[in-house]
């Protein structure tokens, strides 16, 4: 077993390991950062395999923005965690059959012919040379031509799902003031202005 190969499986199994503690920990503080974790040890495995620019891109934006803003959200926001998973197991059927739909197609895929080396040869696309043409390029010339179209419709999905979740966690509470535009702007003279006669020597 070569060096490659072991740090191949020790990024694998902790990288396996942490995503099921994303999902299985109670406390939403540690699934975030079990989250990060396994993002460092999936842009190990870019590293690995020759994608430097997938890995630092998994970092920078994964990493730095995206799990950094889940965890100040986490903690920040008075989120009542028992009360959203009151509703679990009303959910638990769908989120089942989502699951097995989900299991099928990766084992139709594996068990499939997807992986072999005749397919890779005769593939539509071929692998450019890396002496000639940069990993950076080659992802470029492949997503912004012959994906275009998928690039912009998950582009679209998570315009999509960023609305929802801001429905969704978008609450008013009762007592805290908050800025009416339309009242302001449907404001009149009569009810900006309160003219008030005060006599002589009742002043402040």
């Amino acid at each position: 077993m070569g060096l490659q190969t072991l740090f191949f499986y020790l990024f694998s199994a902790i990288a396996v390991a942490s995503a099921l503690m994303v999902i299985s920990s109670r406390n939403p503080v540690h699934s975030v950062l079990f989250l990060i974790l396994t993002f460092f040890n999936a842009a190990a495995l870019f590293l690995l395999a020759g994608a430097e620019f997938l890995a630092l891109i998994l970092v920078v934006v994964y990493v730095g923005a995206v799990a950094v803003l889940f965890l100040f959200v986490v903690m920040m926001l008075d989120i009542d965690f028992a009360e959203l998973r009151s509703g679990v197991m009303a959910y638990a059927p769908v989120g089942a059959l989502i699951g097995l739909i989900l299991a099928a197609e990766l084992i139709i895929v594996l068990a499939g012919n997807a992986f072999r080396v005749e397919v890779e040869a005769n593939a539509a696309q071929p692998i450019p040379d890396m002496n000639e043409v940069s990993n950076i390029q080659a992802l470029g010339n492949i997503l912004y031509t012959d994906y275009a179209h998928f690039f912009q419709a998950a582009g679209m999905i998570l315009l999509v799902a960023m609305i929802g979740a801001i429905v969704l966690t978008l609450r008013h509470k009762d007592n805290v003031k908050r800025q009416d535009v339309s009242a302001q702007v449907a404001r009149t003279p009569e009810t900006a202005i309160e003219v008030v006669k005060v006599k002589p020597g009742q002043g402040i």
